[in-house]
């Protein structure tokens, strides 16, 4: 088959580097310090995504509130994620180094949420039970553009408190309902019955880094979301093509992203419809993260596959997640081949006669090295190329 040549985008990947010392001043300067007393139950929120500096973020939380003279400990907000289960979301943090072990402090999960009472539009509203019983909550989250919606409010400190600490029936709830402008009703039930201290919110760089550690008042939560979410969108990660006739995404998995392949860079039209943004005709997907522990939500919007991936998926985890955001395309098993020559030969031949368009990357998350085929080579300039191979087959590593 056709040379590729591995390149490597030149993007700002500023970032904070002492993260600690960073958190530390945010917490300071948000004057938290004289709204904790001695003895106070703090809960600390922590989701289901894994992200470098996150372990450094709660860790710092945890020894600041502690250094106060409160009690703190960690809640789970992951909505259904970990397959519903109480023990099921502890596993997901302990993935990430989230245990009692590590950190000095309680992981309090349960699944079973409070119903709180209705929003205006008669979305039900549902709440953690210990994050209610604490005397202050805290949130720590990353803003980012979701894929399933448009709107002011995505991902972020609002969608952790209704969706997150809403468990399993918050997230149906919000499903449901359609989530956008959803979020931020539902959000404002939550903060009337819990004492809100504020969050820390990060926005990502281009490499997954922290280049946005804010703390944010609780008055000033939704304004202070709205803007972040400006800036994560000039940060998101993006294939510099809007047309390719064959996609290669080697890895897929809800520690890359929440639809294991972040629609924002394969096509929100693979989810929601319409016309292509990203015209992107075929997408090979060829393994599942470990991370994921077989759910493989987003499969779907693949259009093939091999049979190892396949064999990885845990069918119950995977259907619950979908059923919980309604979109049952998301686990649609594409064409599965029973090799990944196979998957890639079958995908370049559906373009025979054509100079083929390829690229092939790790996964949705990490840009910045990517495989491309040769026609490519003209069509955008910032691209430094690292080295060329004669085969689509020898395309193996990032850097």
């Amino acid at each position: 088959m056709f040379p590729m040549y591995l390149v490597k985008q030149n993007l700002d990947c500023s970032s904070i580097i002492d993260v600690e010392a960073h958190v530390r001043s945010e917490l300071n300067g948000m004057g938290l310090r004289d709204r904790v007393t001695p003895g106070m139950k703090i809960c600390l929120t922590y989701g289901s995504r894994g992200f470098p500096y996150g372990l450094r973020v709660i860790r710092t939380l945890v020894d600041v509130f502690k250094a106060w003279g409160a009690d703190p400990f960690i809640v789970p907000a992951m909505g259904s994620h970990g397959g519903g289960t109480d023990e099921g979301q502890v596993q997901v943090l302990q993935k990430m180094g989230i245990t009692e072990e590590s950190l000095g402090v309680p992981v309090k999960s349960c699944v079973d949420s409070v119903y709180l009472g209705d929003t205006p539009g008669g979305v039900p509203v549902y709440c953690d039970k210990y994050a209610l019983e604490a005397d202050g909550v805290f949130l720590f989250n990353r803003v980012k553009p979701h894929t399933g919606f448009r709107a002011p409010i995505e991902s972020g400190l609002t969608k952790m408190m209704s969706v997150g600490l809403g468990k399993v029936k918050g997230a149906e709830a919000a499903h449901r309902a359609g989530l956008g402008h959803v979020l931020v009703e539902m959000a404002r039930v939550i903060d009337q019955k819990i004492n809100l201290l504020g969050g820390i919110a990060s926005v990502d760089n281009f490499q997954g880094d922290a280049l946005v550690l804010k703390g944010v008042k609780p008055e000033d939560r939704e304004n202070a979301e709205q803007e972040l979410l400006k800036l994560a969108w000039q940060q998101l990660p993006k294939i510099p093509f809007d047309h390719l006739h064959v996609l290669i995404v080697d890895e897929m998995g809800k520690n890359i992203s929440g639809s294991g392949m972040d629609v924002n860079v394969i096509g929100m039209h693979r989810r929601l419809g319409g016309k292509p943004v990203q015209n992107y005709e075929t997408l090979v997907v060829l393994d599942l993260t470990p991370e994921s522990k077989g759910n493989a939500l987003g499969i779907g919007y693949a259009d093939i596959t091999i049979q190892s991936l396949v064999d990885k998926i845990d069918f119950q985890n995977t259907y619950k997640n979908s059923l919980t955001t309604g979109y049952l395309s998301s686990v649609k098993i594409p064409c599965t081949l029973p090799t990944e020559r196979e998957a890639i030969e079958t995908a370049c031949n559906l373009h025979r006669g054509e100079d083929c368009r390829v690229v092939r990357i790790k996964d949705t998350k990490h840009l910045e090295y990517l495989w491309i085929s040769e026609p490519l080579l003209a069509k955008v300039k910032n691209l430094e190329i690292i080295k060329k191979v004669n085969s689509i087959f020898d395309t193996v590593g990032y850097q």
